[in-house]
């Protein structure tokens, strides 16, 4: 299935700035049924895009648990990404916060005519966003299901991020089209330090003849952060992380706790036993109050990148919830 856009004119944000035309890029599978009861809507990780059956095998997929024989699945990319909705191609683009890109999901789901979801569902950044596309979804969301996600940013994850953004900076070429690429590889650096575990860098990236250079360890990195130079954006990076930065449910709402009693739906929140970036204690203060919410968690030695990893426990878990 290839891309699909949407256009929204005089799109106006959280700080009162307005992009005169934002541009939604998303994909569809499958076919959406009469009863309106078959829609799965994913919201996609910080650096990821709208084709979720391309990120998330093992869950999306022709053979997986969420298919395009039996679902219509949505999924759309965020603002700033540069997987083609509305991104920066300098600084002067407005600072956007995870509200606003909700709100083009939601604005989207008008377009489609999207009355009732089935599933909502995302990990990590995604599944901040659909913590607040169903705060103020206007239809019906029958099943909720966050991964690895929180109810607002934590003062680790700002300094994280900061920290990645400090790394962006120190590249001369940062703020120019298509500049920044130097940055952009130790920002990701430093992120794969959060989203696995010491475990599983000891297990996979450990030497086994000695030396003094040219460490296993050090090439991955490395590795990971060239990879990841050519396919994303520097200035993407930049503003994604800040959009990240601004998640807060209880932000104007009364508080986090009052702000989550008022989602009622079925909610699966799943957390994982060594994610250092999200703890489980992030999760499970969520359940805590949201009323029609079950807290469960699996074991992995990734940490937080085990949501893309551990497929087969979590499509165990989403059986047993959806059952």
């Amino acid at each position: 299935m290839n891309t699909q856009y949407h256009t929204v004119k005089n799109f106006q944000l959280e700080s009162g700035d307005i992009l005169p035309e934002l541009k939604i890029a998303y994909h569809t599978f499958g076919v959406q049924n009469a009863n309106q009861d078959n829609v799965v809507w994913a919201f996609h990780a910080l650096s990821a895009n709208s084709n979720v059956l391309d990120w998330w095998p093992g869950l999306f997929g022709e053979n997986d648990y969420f298919n395009p024989e039996k679902h219509f699945i949505i999924c759309a990319n965020v603002i700033g990404s540069p997987y083609g909705s509305s991104a920066p191609t300098d600084l002067n683009f407005p600072f956007f916060t995870l509200r606003d890109v909700a709100k083009a999901h939601l604005a989207l789901a008008e377009t489609l005519k999207i009355n009732c979801i089935e599933v909502a569902i995302g990990g990590s950044f995604g599944g901040n966003q659909a913590l607040e596309f169903a705060y103020d979804f206007t239809g019906t969301i029958k099943n909720l299901i966050l991964l690895v996600s929180t109810a607002e940013e934590s003062a680790w994850g700002i300094a994280i991020h900061q920290a990645q953004r400090m790394a962006l900076q120190a590249d001369a070429s940062f703020g120019e089209i298509k500049g920044g690429k130097q940055g952009l590889k130790a920002a990701r650096a430093i992120a794969m330090l959060t989203y696995r575990t010491q475990k599983s860098y000891q297990d996979t990236q450990t030497d086994t003849e000695e030396k003094v250079s040219d460490f296993k360890a050090a090439s991955y990195i490395q590795y990971q952060g060239d990879k990841f130079e050519r396919r994303f954006d520097a200035l993407s990076y930049y503003y994604l992380s800040k959009c990240l930065d601004s998640h807060a449910i209880g932000r104007g709402r009364g508080g986090v706790e009052k702000a989550l009693s008022q989602l009622k739906q079925r909610c699966l929140l799943i957390g994982i036993d060594s994610d250092l970036l999200i703890e489980p204690h992030q999760q499970k203060f969520m359940a805590r109050y949201m009323p029609n919410s079950v807290y469960k968690e699996i074991h992995s030695d990734f940490g937080h990148d085990g949501f893309l990893i551990e497929t087969k426990d979590i499509t165990k878990l989403i059986n047993d919830f959806l059952d």
